[in-house]
C-alpha cells in the first residue's frame, strides 16, 4: 500500500491544522479541499480574502471548513511582529521597524510565526516563490531539533508497485538545501531523515550513505567524506539511542537490490534493503530524484524540511495539486505524537 493513503488514515484519527502560505493558488485550493473532504483537519489559507474567494469560485471549490487569514488584518499581527523583532534581536540581527513590518506582511513569515507559536501544526510553502524565499523564514524563526546542527531537506519517492524501501517508499536527502555538505553535516542529514522515515513508516530506518563506489579502499575525497559520515552517524545514533541501521559507502544499486549487494559481496542489514538514501551532495540528490520522477513515474513529495523542531515542506513551483496534498499529509503526520501512532517509542 502506498504511503500517502496510510498517512491520510492517521490524520483522520488525529486531525491537524496546516497553514498554506499561498492560499489563492489553484493547486493549494484543490489540496485544501481534499484535506477538508477527507476530514484530516483544518487548512489555513493565507492571502487576500477576496482574491482567494474569487479563485475558489472560478474553480467551483467550496471554502467551507477552511480558515482564511490576511496577515496584516489579523488580530495576531502586532503580537507576531513584536515576537519576531525580539527573536532577531536575540540573534544579534536588529531590524528597523519598517523592515520587520514588511517581513511580517509576507505570508511566509506570518505562517512561520503561526507554526512557531502553535497556531498551526504544519506549514506548506513554495508553490509560487523561490526556495530561498520559502526557506528563509523557517531557518530564521524555527529552532533546530536538539543535538542537530544542520537543517536540510528530503524527498519521498512513493511507488505504487515497485518493491523497494518501505513498502515502495524511499526517503532521499539532501535534495534542496546544502550544496556541498561536510561529513558532519551528512551525519546530521542522515539521522534527521531516518527519524522522519521511522515516524512515518513505523519501520526501522535502513540508511545507505551513497557514493560512486561500494566499500572502496580508495582515498578519493568524496569517498572518504561518505566513509567518515557513516562512522559519525553510527556513533551519534548509538549515543542518542536511535534505532536505525547505517551503512556506507554504497552504490545505489547495492543499496536497493539484494542480488546486486550479494554479487558485490556486501553483507549488511542495509545493503539491498535500504529505505533511506543519503547523497554526497546536492547535485546528485536533486538530479537523482528528478530523473526517477520523470522516467519512472514515481510519486514525489517534498521538499520536507528536516532538522527543525516543527514540520514544514517547501514544495516545487512545478508541483501538482496531488504533490501538494502528499507533502501536506507528510508534514501533518510529523505533527502527530509518535506515541499515539506506535505506543511507547
Amino acid at each position: 500500500m502506498p504511503l500517502i493513503p496510510k498517512l491520510v488514515a492517521r490524520l483522520q484519527r488525529h486531525p491537524k491544522r496546516v497553514v498554506f502560505t499561498e492560499g489563492a493558488d489553484p493547486r493549494i485550493l484543490q489540496a485544501a479541499r481534499q484535506w477538508v473532504t477527507r476530514r484530516m483537519g483544518v487548512p489555513i489559507l493565507l492571502g487576500d480574502r477576496t482574491i482567494i474567494k474569487d479563485a475558489a469560485a472560478r474553480l467551483n471549490i467550496n471554502l467551507e471548513g477552511m480558515r482564511l487569514i490576511e496577515p496584516e488584518r489579523s488580530e495576531d499581527f502586532a503580537g507576531f511582529l513584536a515576537q519576531f523583532e525580539q527573536l532577531r534581536r536575540i540573534k544579534g540581527k536588529e531590524l528597523q521597524p519598517d523592515e520587520a513590518r514588511q517581513a511580517m506582511m509576507d505570508t511566509n513569515y506570518f505562517a512561520t510565526m503561526m507554526l512557531a507559536t502553535g497556531q498551526a501544526d504544519a506549514l506548506i510553502s513554495g508553490a509560487t516563490v523561490t526556495a530561498s524565499s520559502a526557506l528563509r523564514p523557517l531557518f530564521q524563526i524555527i529552532q533546530r531539533l536538539e543535538n542537530v546542527q544542520t537543517a536540510s531537506s528530503l524527498m519521498v519517492l512513493d511507488f505504487d508497485e515497485k518493491k523497494v524501501g518501505s513498502g515502495g517508499s524511499l526517503f532521499l536527502a539532501d535534495c534542496a538545501v546544502i550544496p556541498e555538505p561536510t561529513a558532519e553535516q551528512l551525519c546530521d542529514i542522515a539521522l534527521s531523515t531516518a527519524m522522519i522515515a521511522r515516524h512515518l513508516t513505523g519501520e526501522i530506518p535502513r540508511v545507505a550513505m551513497l557514493s560512486y563506489a561500494s566499500k572502496s579502499s580508495s582515498n578519493q575525497p568524496s569517498l572518504v567524506k561518505m566513509r567518515t559520515a557513516t562512522g559519525l552517524a553510527r556513533v551519534k545514533a548509538k549515543s542518542a539511542r536511535l534505532e536505525m541501521e547505517i551503512d556506507g559507502e554504497l552504490q545505489v544499486d547495492a543499496a536497493l537490490d539484494p542480488l546486486v549487494a550479494q554479487t558485490k559481496g556486501i553483507a549488511s542489514s542495509v545493503a539491498g534493503k535500504a529505505n533511506v538514501l543519503i547523497f554526497p551532495d546536492l547535485n546528485s540528490g536533486n538530479i537523482a530524484y528528478k530523473l526517477v520522477q520523470q522516467l519512472a513515474g514515481a510519486n514525489t513529495y517534498g521538499q520536507v524540511i528536516t532538522g527543525l523542531a516543527k514540520p514544514a515542506a517547501e514544495i516545487s513551483r512545478g508541483a501538482s495539486a496531488h504533490d501538494v496534498f502528499g507533502a501536506a499529509a507528510i508534514a501533518g503526520c510529523q505533527a502527530i505524537d509518535a506515541r499515539l501512532l506506535y505506543g511507547t517509542v
